[in-house]
């Protein structure tokens, strides 16, 4: 094995070939806007592949949050009940309304939030569940679901991570009453920066166009619906121009050969790091039955802060990339005096442990071994110590 130092970056934007080709087609249509050309091949390819019932692509998985929590009518004095260990778009977009944060912690063996620890946390002012699927791996739905409907209450699937992944053979993103994704050059397919919502309840479709046309029912006037437009919601610009939708459409149109190689990086770390796992170096990431993976990340779970550190630096110091992702955010700056106190043990956990590897359609066999050999090395090391 060639250990000649590499340098193997966390990410890498993987480009098919076709974006420029897109998105000079969707500027010659002279309608470089919102729903133009592309943004109607985007939503027809989402509401075809996956069965959701209405799409509407956004700027941003944060902007689709935003506009799921205007269309719960969140206000202030609500309750939203999400995990903490989640990136601060999951509550903000809820915060940003008034509404208040209840944090659940993580299930032991993944990221996901802990349904069984819900309901207990569910008070006459909840509105909402926020679930996120961490690293594309399904929360377990169907339980949540339940809760849901026994407290009448709403339920958003943070998709972000979880483009092409499934819940019991459902898609994520088609359970929950409204979902979001994101598209930013970090997930599976991209736009550079974009995202989706989701609407999976018929009672907030023609509200959605609104919010996402500044308040306006512009959308219903371009199909004929009414004579003029004018503004009769709140909203805001939610709607990106075609040529994000363009670049967009080149990544979904290679959507299974992009999964197929993503499947096969993320293989290949499992069974050259698995004999490290089994001696307990660290712990393996921890698929449900009922969950699919899609490759959205490789993780693993150190066995303390310090190791995890001491890897970081090791890996950073041969040219790897490997980095920690969220810290917990009943604890951060922003919102530790509006917690109320309560400990997030496995949230907590995965903030000091949890900890990722390079991931991208692009890294070469080479490049794997390079990542696998020093991982030996470094904790043949420790053990030497």
């Amino acid at each position: 094995m060639n250990s000649e130092k590499r340098h193997i970056g966390f990410n890498k934007p993987y480009l098919t070939g076709k974006e420029t080709d897109y998105i000079l087609e969707s500027v010659k249509t002279r309608k470089i806007s919102g729903d133009g050309l592309f943004t109607k091949k985007c939503n027809e390819f989402f509401e075809k592949r996956f069965g959701f019932n209405k799409v509407l692509l956004t700027t941003s998985c944060t902007d689709a949050l935003e506009m799921a929590a205007i269309l719960i009518n969140t206000e202030p004095g609500d309750e939203v009940i999400a995990p903490a260990y989640t990136f601060v778009s999951s509550v903000n977009a809820f915060v940003l309304r008034g509404a208040k944060i209840v944090f659940c912690d993580s299930e032991k063996n993944t990221p996901n939030i802990d349904v069984n620890k819900i309901e207990e946390l569910i008070t006459p002012k909840t509105k909402a569940i926020v679930v996120v699927h961490y690293a594309g791996m399904a929360a377990d739905m169907d339980p949540l679901m339940k809760l849901a409907e026994k407290y009448n209450l709403f339920v958003i699937e943070d998709a972000a991570h979880s483009i092409d992944s499934y819940y019991k053979g459902k898609p994520l993103g088609s359970i929950g009453h409204i979902a979001a994704f994101s598209f930013h050059e970090t997930k599976n397919v991209i736009s550079g920066e974009g995202g989706m919502i989701v609407i999976n309840d018929d009672r907030f479709s023609k509200r959605a166009e609104i919010i996402r046309e500044k308040g306006t029912n512009r959308s219903a006037f371009f199909r004929g619906e009414v004579d003029k437009y004018g503004w009769v919601d709140i909203g805001s610009s939610f709607l990106p121009s075609d040529i994000i939708a363009a670049f967009l459409y080149a990544q979904l149109e290679n959507l299974d050969d992009i999964q197929n190689k993503r499947k096969e990086i993320w293989n290949y770390y499992y069974e050259n790091l698995k004999s490290l796992s089994d001696k307990n170096f660290f712990r393996y990431p921890e698929i449900p039955s009922y969950a699919t993976n899609n490759a959205h990340m490789f993780y693993i779970e150190c066995n303390n802060l310090t190791e995890r550190n001491s890897l970081i630096d090791y890996l950073k110091e041969n040219g790897i990339y490997a980095v920690f992702h969220y810290l917990s955010l009943d604890k951060s700056p922003y919102y530790k005096d509006k917690h109320d106190g309560r400990e997030m043990q496995n949230a907590d956990r995965y903030t000091d442990c949890l900890l990722r590897l390079p991931m991208y359609y692009e890294l070469s066999r080479e490049d794997l071994d390079y990542v696998i050999l020093h991982f030996n090395k470094f904790f043949n090391r420790e053990i030497e110590r």
